[in-house]
């Protein structure tokens, strides 16, 4: 379980981080809605993975089918309040549509990131 929070905090903080840097980046040059989006879908992100890991040990120790409708379940409860981010951006006008989707893949992106620069550095280091 330990090691599932320190992946966690590992790539939400990486995801925050970076959210909050390209977001004032976008602030200071004059595309409030696409920062306050970028941030809002990261948020989001955060939490869902957040919830993710949190929900892991306890289905472990169901049965089949109690773990199979409790998976079900938490999905969809996911998947609602990945839906927040969306709706306030398509409802307001002080939050970008496009950078909230993309706020709600950030943790993911990071993920991917991380593997990428690590394979590219193992394989670097490989060659000297």
């Amino acid at each position: 379980m330990e090691s599932v929070q320190e992946t966690q905090k590992k790539y939400c903080s990486l995801a925050m981080i970076a959210a909050i840097l390209i977001g004032l980046v976008m602030i200071l040059a004059g595309q409030k809605p696409v920062g306050k989006g970028l941030i809002l879908g990261t948020i989001f992100s955060v939490i869902n993975f957040v919830l993710m890991g949190e929900t892991l040990p306890v289905r472990m120790g169901r049965s089949r089918p109690k773990a199979f409708f409790f998976s079900l379940g938490s999905i969809l409860l996911r998947y609602l309040l990945m839906a927040i981010p969306l709706f306030l951006a398509i409802r307001m006008d002080q939050f970008n549509l496009v950078a909230s989707i993309c706020g709600l893949f950030m943790v993911q992106l990071m993920i991917l990131a991380d593997h990428l620069i690590v394979s590219i550095f193992s394989g670097y280091k490989k060659q000297i």
